[in-house]
């Protein structure tokens, strides 16, 4: 096998809202997370939103407007007015 092809294992905290949620190993000292298990509406059974740097807005801006309108299908035919 070659020698050095692995990266060096670090003990890694895990930080939610700015507070060390846990521990694992990893390739980075440190890791901050918007979601774990202890957030997750999965696992808490509470309904939570999360919205990372805008994807929502990027969304409603991008398909809102008539984006679909004109657009021809394989057919040639207009899928909407």
């Amino acid at each position: 096998m070659k020698k050095d092809t692995h990266p060096a294992m670090h003990p890694c905290k895990v930080y939610y809202n700015g507070e060390v949620v846990m521990e694992v190993g990893a390739t980075v000292p440190e890791l901050h997370v918007d979601v774990w298990s202890g957030s997750h509406p999965f696992f808490t059974g509470k309904q939570s939103f999360v919205d990372a740097t805008g994807r929502l807005e990027r969304f409603q801006k991008r398909f809102s407007g008539g984006y679909f309108a004109g657009k021809e299908s394989k057919g040639g035919k207009k899928t909407r007015k």
